[in-house]
């Protein structure tokens, strides 16, 4: 898992034109422009193994993937959302990018008014940062907005991808989680944003012996507790996955940055993992035949996405061949959704959930789990990773300031 620190350039863009004067473009939602938006990253971090974007299809949609892409029209998201892109030249060269949204539902829940910035990348150049955060802020405080926080996509609900790596760079991410350079952190903070709260990550190596007390805690869960498992069924996918998000969304609803996850979230999210799921990995528990807990884990496509900068590119259609062909030799996992509802907890049904898919990961030859994001202070859950054999290895930081 462990690699040399890759050391990127103080300005990974070198050009002859960097003198050039610096100027942002606005680009709406529904633009062509929005190509060159989503192309700069790749140009950014050429060369960096680490580095593992989405699809561009994730982002700007496709027919062929059948994808509705996060930057256009037709995603839900925009139902109750206004966005907006901004592009840093100098000269003809891209060097930064931001968006800028207001989440009228995320407000709503929250009864305030944030504007939210993400799909935050530069080059090593404060100029740059503040150009771009001063137009996403203008923007905000045009729309009303109290407190700008960041960075995300479009906004930072706790289902989102979301964060800016400050601890953790010499690994690569999961999938949904964000790599950036080191420098992120201090060009944010130099502008004037403050900490709002920190998300981190514990991995635990699968095939490592577990704590002599889980077999004996997940077995008097089981037999005194009345307490069943049961793998997810592809077969019923669909509603499996509402099944998932409706405990999600009662276990999590006390969390820092929670925002329900709707119906048709679940359903696109059921669509997008479908290629990917082993039904294992995802376990159900139930006390008396009530759905109690969920602890949904699913292979990590990043290790066969992350991009190999070759002769013949990196493309979707590459990417996704690959990505279908090792889908079933993957070694590393991701525990996305892990809830237990309320009146449900203490009784034992973490370690019964934890003991059942190591077993079955074991049997896959799955060599590593990743826990995340776990919020700083949700000390409960970050006792029951730990418990579980693992340890911090990734941070990110959301970011707040007054619009």
């Amino acid at each position: 898992m462990r690699a040399p620190p890759f050391n990127p350039p103080a300005a990974p863009l070198p050009s002859g034109r960097l003198v050039a004067p610096l100027r942002v473009e606005q680009i709406p939602l529904g633009s062509s422009r929005l190509r060159d938006f989503v192309e700069f990253p790749w140009r950014l971090y050429r060369g960096d193994r680490f580095w593992s974007p989405p699809l561009r299809a994730d982002l700007l949609g496709s027919k062929a993937l059948g994808m509705t892409g996060m930057l256009t029209l037709q995603n839900d998201y925009h139902r109750t959302a206004m966005v907006t892109h901004f592009l840093a030249w100098r000269g003809d060269e891209v060097v930064g990018r931001v968006s800028a949204a207001i989440n009228h539902r995320f407000n709503d829940w929250y009864k305030d008014r944030f504007g939210f910035f993400g799909f935050f990348d530069t080059i090593n150049d404060f100029d740059v940062t503040r150009a771009l955060l001063d137009a996403a802020r203008e923007w905000m405080a045009a729309k009303g907005a109290r407190i700008m926080r960041g960075p995300g996509e479009y906004s930072n609900a706790t289902h989102e991808r979301q964060g800016v790596l400050i601890d953790g760079f010499q690994s690569e991410p999961c999938v949904e989680q964000t790599h950036n350079y080191p420098y992120y952190g201090e060009l944010l903070e130099r502008y004037g944003l403050h900490k709002s709260k920190d998300y981190h990550a514990y991995i635990t190596d699968v095939c490592a012996p577990s704590d002599p007390r889980l077999p004996q805690i997940a077995h008097l869960a089981a037999t005194r507790r009345g307490i069943d498992v049961r793998p997810i069924d592809p077969r019923r996918l669909q509603e499996e996955i509402r099944l998932v998000i409706s405990i999600y969304n009662e276990a999590w609803s006390q969390n820092w940055g929670f925002l329900p996850i709707t119906e048709g979230e679940a359903d696109a999210l059921a669509a997008t993992l479908k290629p990917i799921l082993d039904p294992g990995l995802t376990q159900f528990a139930c006390v008396n035949g009530e759905p109690a807990a969920v602890f949904g884990a699913f292979p990590d496509p990043n290790w066969a996405l992350r991009p190999r900068w070759r002769w013949y590119g990196d493309s979707d259609a590459i990417r996704t061949a690959r990505l279908l062909r090792m889908r079933r030799h993957i070694p590393r996992m991701r525990l996305i959704f892990f809830g237990i509802r309320p009146p449900y907890r203490r009784l034992g049904i973490d370690a019964l959930l934890y003991h059942t898919v190591k077993q079955y990961a074991q049997s896959r030859n799955i060599r590593w789990c990743d826990m995340s994001l776990l919020l700083e202070d949700n000390h409960m859950i970050i006792r029951a990773c730990e418990f579980m054999g693992g340890h911090r290895y990734k941070t990110w930081r959301i970011y707040d300031m007054p619009v």
